[in-house]
């Protein structure tokens, strides 16, 4: 029957930055591995690309919140990667930096826009000082209306002076109550990872933003690392990597011989 059949949605097309991120993901898996295998470090690519290395460690992880506008990124991504002998042109033309989105806006309004006359301007300009004006006399109407209701009213004057004053001593408690209090919530946001090599392989440890450790690991070597709030597990060869979060059962990071990056934040599993 006609009515049981059901049309296909059209799948939607991603997001530009949803494209940034898949690429940049690729790209800096690529970047990470060609730096391991020269045997270089996040230090020394620092001082052949003049660049931070809060950014290159960016680019590797494919953490877009911390880099700057597209177009400076790109360049970042071409500088890294002719840094490491590579293409770096080709490198960076893969990354898209939104200069092909199309506007929405209708052509009228913009061409109202283009056509302002310094009369218009001029008519404009004595409107926004007019609301301006207008909205600092209301502020001050109303502190002026608040200091003459307070001096008329005694009640109010003895409600503020009846109000228990903050003494030293109170505001060491409070310091101390919300230390603990902080240092508690601090120790459940905690996470414990356990790493078991299989086979050796690169691998890279980066605990609450901090490399813990950057190297290739024999196969049967065993290791654990904490973190408050957040650890990123990254290995040159994923299959041969056995990963347990807060000691629960191991799990294969990866497929072998591939690239691989997860992130583990607390109170999540794995």
């Amino acid at each position: 029957m006609k009515w049981l059949r059901r049309k296909d949605k059209p799948e939607s097309t991603p997001s530009i930055e949803q494209q940034r991120a898949e690429i940049l993901a690729d790209i800096g898996a690529q970047l990470w591995a060609a730096r391991l295998e020269q045997g270089l470090s996040l230090e020394e690519m620092v001082g052949l690309t003049r660049i931070p290395k809060r950014l290159l460690q960016a680019i590797e992880e494919a953490n877009l919140a911390e880099l700057p506008e597209p177009v400076y990124t790109q360049g970042l991504i071409r500088q890294f990667a002719d840094a490491l002998g590579l293409n770096g042109a080709e490198f960076s033309s893969t990354f898209p930096i939104g200069m092909n989105q199309v506007s929405l806006k209708p052509s009228w309004k913009t061409n109202g826009i283009d056509q302002l006359r310094p009369v218009h301007l001029y008519v404009l300009y004595i409107f926004v000082i007019f609301c301006s004006v207008s909205g600092l006399s209301g502020l001050l109407n109303t502190a002026t209306s608040q200091v003459s209701y307070s001096q008329s009213n005694p009640k109010a004057q003895k409600q503020r002076l009846a109000q228990p004053q903050v003494t030293p001593n109170n505001q060491i408690q409070q310091r101390q109550a919300l230390s603990e209090s902080f240092s508690s919530t601090h120790a459940n946001q905690q996470v414990q990872i356990g790493v078991t090599l299989k086979e050796k392989s690169w691998i890279r440890v980066v605990a609450d933003g901090k490399v813990q450790y950057e190297g290739e690991l024999p196969q049967g070597t065993q290791r654990t690392w904490i973190a408050q709030g957040e650890l990123i597990v990254k290995a040159g060869n994923a299959g041969g990597v056995l990963v347990s979060v807060n000691k629960q059962q191991a799990k294969q990071l990866g497929e072998p011989g591939k690239v691989k990056q997860v992130t583990i934040a607390a109170n999540t599993a794995y």
